[in-house]
C-alpha cells in the first residue's frame, strides 16, 4: 500500500492501522513523492488525500493514471459530490470522506482489491503472445526477449501486451489511451515517452525500429523484425 498524505497525524494513524492489518505499508506527504514511488514500485493501492502541500490531489491522479493502473481510493475530507464523481471519472476507483474508520477502509479496500484482480483475470489470456522473439504472457504478466526476461514497468507491460494482442496492426494513439491508459484524451507525449522506454528494453530505436513501429498521424504497431537478406544480426 502507499499512503499519500501530509498530515503527519492521519498519516501515523493509517500506517499503524494497515500495518496492524498485515499490509506493507510506504508513506509519502507530496505528490512529487508519490509519483516517483509509483514509477519504480508496484503497489497494491494508493490511498491519496488531496490536499497536498506541492499539488493538487486532482492534479496528482491524472498524473498517477498517466503512469500505472494500480486502484487509487482517494481519502480527503471534502465531500462535494460534483467533486467526487469528477475524481472517479478521472480515474479514481473509489473515494472516502474523512472521517472514517479503519474498518470502512479496511472494507472499501477490499472492494477495490477484488474488482482489479477480476478485471485482470478476465483481461488476462492462458496463451502466451508470441511475436518473433518475443514472448508476453498475460497472466503471470512476464515477457521475454529472445529467451530473455524483459524488466518492464506496470505500464510498459500493458502497452507492450496490448499491441502484442494485435501484431501487425496499426493501433490508433486514441485506442491506446482508452485501453492501456483508461483515458479518453490525454497528452501524445505520454504515450511517445512509454514508447521510448520500452523500445530501449527490446534493444532499437526509433530510427532504427525492430519490434516497435510509429506511423506518424497513424498510430503504432508491433510486428517481428524483418529477417536481413545479408544474415547479419541486426544492430540494436
Amino acid at each position: 500500500m502507499l499512503v499519500v498524505e501530509d498530515d503527519q497525524f492521519v498519516r501515523s494513524a493509517l500506517i499503524r492501522h494497515l500495518t496492524d492489518a498485515s499490509h506493507t505499508v510506504r508513506s509519502v506527504g507530496t505528490a512529487l513523492e508519490a509519483l516517483r514511488e509509483v514509477a519504480h514500485l508496484r503497489f497494491d493501492v494508493v490511498i491519496l488525500d488531496l490536499g497536498l502541500p506541492d499539488l493538487d490531489g486532482a492534479e496528482a491522479l491524472k498524473m498517477l493514471r498517466g503512469i500505472t493502473d494500480v486502484p487509487v481510493i482517494i481519502a480527503t475530507a471534502r465531500d462535494d459530490e460534483t467533486e467526487i464523481v469528477r475524481l472517479l471519472n478521472a480515474g479514481a476507483d473509489d473515494y472516502l470522506t474523512k472521517p472514517f474508520s479503519v474498518e470502512h477502509l479496511s472494507a472499501r479496500m477490499a472492494a477495490v482489491l477484488r474488482r482489479s484482480r477480476t478485471a485482470v483475470g478476465e483481461a488476462a489470456s492462458d496463451s502466451v503472445l508470441r511475436v518473433g522473439g518475443l514472448t508476453v504472457d498475460p497472466l503471470r504478466r512476464q515477457a521475454a526477449l529472445d529467451g530473455v526476461r524483459l524488466d518492464l514497468t506496470r505500464r510498459e507491460f500493458d502497452l507492450l501486451a496490448f499491441l502484442a494482442g494485435r501484431p501487425g496492426v496499426v493501433v490508433p494513439r486514441r485506442e491506446l489511451l482508452a485501453e492501456v491508459w483508461q483515458q479518453s484524451y490525454g497528452d501524445d507525449q505520454t504515450i511517445d515517452v512509454h514508447l521510448s522506454w520500452l523500445r530501449r528494453k527490446l534493444g532499437e530505436t526509433a530510427a532504427r525500429p525492430r519490434y516497435l513501429h510509429t506511423l506518424r498521424g497513424v498510430g503504432v504497431k508491433l510486428e517481428p523484425p524483418v529477417p536481413d537478406p545479408s544474415g547479419a544480426e541486426p544492430a540494436p
